[in-house]
This record gives structure tokens, sequence and C-alpha cells, in this order.
């Protein structure tokens, strides 16, 4: 079979990465990051770039882990963690999984103390309804006032339930503050969920209900008593988001793409006053390379704006847009690992069989810092934590990766390992089948060996760990959940960062 694809010229800077007439509404990033340079002794990954191969995981090898650059010193597992966590000064807050949430051993978000990073522990477990009902993509902390909130997803969509906590005094032991709405079970308030973060000023928590795209801005300056200051629909799916430095742009991922809109209106309102008016759309962007778009994060260099990007499926990995028009985003760059090339779209099937839904796709990043960054962390589900030097808008490398040792045999022990729950099933990575079967059409792939019987665990035994939480920086570490692993504190080498 023949396919042709049509390509457009798109304007825009030329860059030493992006490939001449590149367009970025059809074709698909064809590079991957330059591999990071490891240390002698570091347990490297022996297939291609951000690959865990079946021979590994078929002979344990997986059961090992690899590193590069990058060492873990300190872990708290307990029993696995959710899908997103957040950290705060010397605590990490697990995301819950439901139902599994209300049977462990200590049921709800747990509260690590890392004070010691070396030996984290348990402090206290949150046992409020919207801890226990599975806390999915919403578990985010405010720095600038000290709140951390998390809404209830037992499954993909939740609603109703919102709990704010103050952790400013001791972040080992958060204080419940909305003590009736939202918290407790009689008293629900009116949003639907899957996804929320904090506006920065901290004084308004968007949260999203996926399809059709509904979204709700909940007013947090009085945080005793959360209070719906407006909601509406978006577009045809609402999930992560990203805010420019003053609150007033909304940067809201949708299923292909992302949704530009002027939040001025929720921003500068007066406290606890609701919003009528529709929320004007600024602009949008989609793309086919990638799909399901996770979140996206606002930075500045040399005091340029723009916007990194991560795709959940589909092998779309982290674009990076000049969003100096916001009307008109435009791709600069882009990080992609080996592994989600459309060349080893066969290798991401075969190696992925097995281990549940979700194969190498980026999930969840954070960079060092919003001015001038210099790097970013990501969680890239079953490649593990990747590391990437962005100085350069133009040049991205890799630097480090850490992928944790795969629990085989342990899921019984996981209870709240969301993968342990959903992936420990004998399937295929099906999210990523819309690039799979891209790359075979065209002919970059060959379809011979994607599946078979041979390429398949018996009963999905975890193979490899899912990382999709952001690892987030503590100085020149790492604090991080991957679900079978739990918590863990990784130790950057200082040859490697800050990067030079």
């Amino acid at each position: 079979m023949t396919v042709v694809v049509a390509t457009l010229t798109v304007a825009g800077p030329a860059v030493a990465t992006a490939p001449p007439g590149y367009n970025d509404l059809t074709d698909v990033w064809p590079t991957a990051v330059a591999p990071a340079s490891c240390r002698e002794g570091d347990r490297v990954e022996t297939g291609i770039q951000g690959e865990v191969p079946l021979a590994d995981r078929t002979s344990g090898r997986s059961t090992q882990g690899y590193n590069c650059n990058i060492d873990l010193i300190g872990q708290y597992q307990g029993q696995g963690a959710g899908i997103v966590s957040a950290t705060y000064e010397h605590c990490s807050y697990t995301g819950s999984t439901f139902p599994a949430s209300l049977v462990g051993r200590n049921p709800g978000v747990q509260v690590i103390d890392a004070s010691d990073p070396r030996n984290p522990r348990l402090s206290t477990a949150l046992t409020e309804p919207a801890m226990v009902g599975g806390t999915w993509e919403s578990l985010k902390v405010n720095k600038k006032r000290g709140l951390l909130v998390g809404t209830g997803v037992p499954m993909l969509q939740g609603a109703g339930y919102i709990s704010v906590y103050d952790i400013s005094q001791d972040c080992a032991h958060p204080r419940l503050l909305n003590t009736g709405a939202g918290s407790q079970l009689s008293m629900p308030i009116p949003i639907t969920t899957h996804e929320g973060d904090f506006s920065p000023d901290g004084n308004t928590y968007w949260v999203s209900g996926l399809a059709p795209g509904y979204v709700s801005a909940v007013d947090l300056t009085d945080p005793g008593n959360p209070m719906i200051v407006w909601s509406g629909i978006t577009g045809m799916e609402a999930h992560g988001m990203g805010f420019s430095p003053d609150g007033n742009t909304l940067y809201l991922a949708n299923l292909f793409g992302l949704t530009v809109i002027d939040v001025t209106a929720v921003q500068n309102r007066k406290p606890r006053t609701v919003v009528p008016q529709l929320m004007p759309h600024i602009g949008e962007k989609y793309w086919a390379d990638g799909q399901v778009t996770q979140h996206n994060i606002y930075a500045t260099y040399g005091g340029r704006p723009f916007l990194f990007s991560i795709d959940e499926v589909g092998s779309g990995g982290v674009k990076l847009f000049d969003a100096s028009n916001s009307a008109n985003l435009t791709q600069r760059n882009a990080i992609k690992l080996a592994i989600n090339l459309p060349e080893n779209a066969n290798r991401w099937a075969q190696s992925t069989a097995g281990n549940g839904l979700f194969g190498y796709d980026a999930h969840y990043c954070s960079i060092d810092r919003p001015v001038d960054p210099t790097a970013m962390a990501c969680g890239w589900i079953q490649s593990g934590i990747r590391v990437f030097d962005i100085k350069d808008p133009d040049h991205f490398r890799e630097i480090a990766y850490f992928n944790p040792p795969a629990q085989r045999g342990k899921a019984d022990q996981l209870s709240n390992s969301s993968h342990a729950l959903f992936g420990s099933v004998d399937l295929p990575a099906i999210l990523g089948t819309l690039a799979v079967a891209r790359a075979v059409l065209q002919g970059d792939a060959r379809a011979d060996g994607i599946i078979s019987d041979q390429n398949r665990l018996a009963g999905g035994d975890l193979s490899a760990d899912w990382c999709l939480s952001p690892p987030e920086f503590h100085g020149n570490q790492l604090w991080v959940t991957c679900m079978d692993n739990g918590f863990m504190t990784l130790q950057l080498d200082p040859s490697i960062y800050p990067p030079r």
C-alpha cells in the first residue's frame, strides 16, 4: 500500500533541529534527542534509547532497572503510587488509586516526610472522600500559598469532591481547611473532575472533567470554603493545563492539541465573585504527531515566551512552541527518544506487549526554573525518568535517565499502584495504536512481529514500571513516584547538573 501525505511549508525560525518544510499539523518529528553519555559502572539500557527490550523482560534483567548519571538514594515504596503525586518543601504526597485506596494498609493519599532524603518515611495518610476516591491527575501543590488540593476521581472522571489542606506550617501533617463542602460525603460541590491545577497566585484551582471539555474555576481565596465562580464547555475534551505567569492565559490540553483561553475575567475577579460570561478563545493548536495532550509548561528564554506541551499517547513526546503570539503558536523544537521514532514502531509494540495499555510515552514533566530553564525531567511511563538539557531551545539533549527495577511478581503487594491494578493484564499497549499503524502504513516500520504469542509475557507480570508523575527538582535531586516503586529520591551527578 502506498500512502501519500501532503506536506505544507510552515514559516518559522530557522533552527538546527527543524526539518526543512516541516508541517507541525500533519508531519511526524523525525529525530530523537542525542542520548546521554553515561558514567562507567552505570547500569545502562541494553536496547535503543528509552526501550526495555523484550529479552530483558523475559530474562528478568528489567528487575535490576537502568540508570545513567543518576542514583537512587532513598525510597518509600509502601503500597505503590497512583498516577500523579506532588511535593512541597521536605514532603511528598503520593496519589491514590481507587478502589484499592480503600483497602490498603494506609488508605488514601500517603504523606511522605523526606526531611532525610536517604530515609523517607510515612508521616500520615489523608482519608477524606476526595483522597480515598482516587486522585488521578488532580493532586497539586501551590507553593506560594502553601496549599495542597486533590479531587476524587474513582475512574477517569469523578464529581463533587475536593479537599484543600494547609501545608505551610507542617507539610508532614496537612491540615484540612474545607471541613464542610467538598470534603464531607454528604456535601459535594458541582464539579466534574479528572485533572486540575492552581492559577499561579494560588487563588483559583482549575478543574477539568474530560469530555465534553467541561472546566470549572474554584475560588480558594477562602480555602476553607471552596466556591465555583465559573464553569463551562471549552471544547471536545479538557485535560491538563498551564498558565501564563499573570494567570490571565490558560493553555488547556485537549485530545489532539491545546486551546488557548483568555481567563482574565476569572483571574482578576473580586474574591468570591461569580463570573458569568464565556471565556474567549485566543487560539487553538492541533497536530497529528501524538494524541491526548497531557499538560503544558510556560517558560521564557531571553524574555521571550515559550510553551512546552507533553503528549500522553502516540509517541508525540514533548513539543516546544514559540508563544510570542498565543493565537498562532509555532513549533520550535521537540524532544523524543529513539523508541518513539516511526522506524522503531514495531519494537515499540513488541516490547510493551503484555504490560498494560501505556507504552513508551511522555506524561508529566517539570523544569528546574521558569525563566531561562536549564533542565527538564519527565516521567516517560515505561521508559522511566528522563532528564534533558534544555538550556538552548534549538538544541536539546538527554543527560540522564533512571528506569526503576521492575516489580515482577509483586502485584498483590502494591494495592495503591494503578499499574498493578490496571496494567498487570496481558494486553498490548493499545494507546499507541495510531502511531504504530501510521508508521506501518507509511512504510516507516515493518508490520511483522508487532503482535505474536512469543512477544507476550504470561500474565502481564509488571515487566517495567509505569512512571507518570512529574519528577520535581529539589536542588540537584529529583523527587518522584513511579507506580510500582513508590516514592524515590534520585541524585543527579554533579557532572551533568546543573548543565554546563
